[in-house]
């Protein structure tokens, strides 16, 4: 028998509003040097034309704006766009923000030198159609970077433990698949010169795991969700299997928490 194909517009259409509760800036704006160190290795120069896809609140699209490129910062999420329009207009710089689907990106073939994507893309439904489109819209010679987090990160770990309480979606493969270097073949290799995969830490910091459990719970849109779709009960088994996992993680021991959280660094150069 042949599997049945995901709903994915009823999938994104959840995730559209998963991501778009809480407020997922409260997090992203912590991860500010991952955008910055991701423009680094994609070497990007002043005048380039540069897509942010999935952007989130605009760090990597920043980053490249202080490179003085030309910007595209685009995400499906319209209250995130805003945060990163915000930042960019407090920091006086020119970027073009655009509401757009990841898996439908609506540019001409080949129309950025650079496309990147920090832990945003890797959360579209449909993997293979988000990788084909980042590539469609790369120039030839051009560069796909990337942050992705891996499966054996806190990140991913954090997801299994979500998982474990209110399944993901049927038939939905792992976000964390994009931090391997076997799913970026099979999505990049044919339309690549060369994929270049770089181990990463980033360390969440809060002044406590109780702090992170705060934050998480009210902000981060797939943490939020997943308390909300709980009893009372299933929301302590959540709490506690979390608190456990930042416990088990946190290598501070002055009772601050920091984690350190591995992610690949992916540089696709686009045949």
């Amino acid at each position: 028998m042949t599997a049945m194909q995901p709903d994915y517009t009823a999938i994104k259409a959840k995730q559209r509003a998963t991501w778009g509760s809480g407020d997922y800036s409260t997090i992203g704006v912590t991860l500010n040097i991952v955008g910055e160190q991701l423009c680094e290795a994609l070497d990007v120069r002043p005048g380039q034309t540069v897509l942010d896809v999935a952007a989130g609140n605009g760090n990597a699209t920043l980053a490249a704006a202080r490179r003085w490129c030309d910007v595209t910062s685009t995400d499906y999420v319209e209250s995130l766009l805003a945060r990163g329009k915000e930042r960019a207009d407090a920091d006086g710089l020119t970027v073009t923000f655009r509401e757009a689907d990841a898996e439908n990106l609506p540019f001409e073939d080949g129309s950025f030198d650079t496309v990147m994507s920090t832990f945003g893309v890797m959360f579209t439904p449909n993997q293979m159609r988000a990788s084909s489109e980042m590539a469609r819209v790369s120039k030839s010679g051009g560069k796909i970077g990337m942050a992705n987090w891996t499966p054996d990160s806190f990140i991913g770990h954090l997801f299994k433990t979500i998982g474990k309480h209110v399944p993901p979606p049927a038939g939905v493969q792992s976000p964390a698949l994009w931090g391997t270097r076997e799913r970026l073949a099979e999505m990049f290799a044919e339309t690549s010169s060369s994929i270049e995969i770089t181990p990463r830490t980033f360390n969440f910091r809060y002044r406590s795991t109780s702090h992170f459990m705060e934050i998480f719970r009210n902000w981060y849109g797939p943490v939020h969700k997943a308390f909300a779709a709980l009893e009372t009960d299933g929301q302590m088994a959540l709490e506690r299997d979390m608190r456990k996992l930042a416990t088990e993680h946190n290598v501070a021991t002055d009772g601050t928490m920091i984690v350190p959280t591995e992610y690949a660094e992916v540089v696709v150069t686009k045949r």
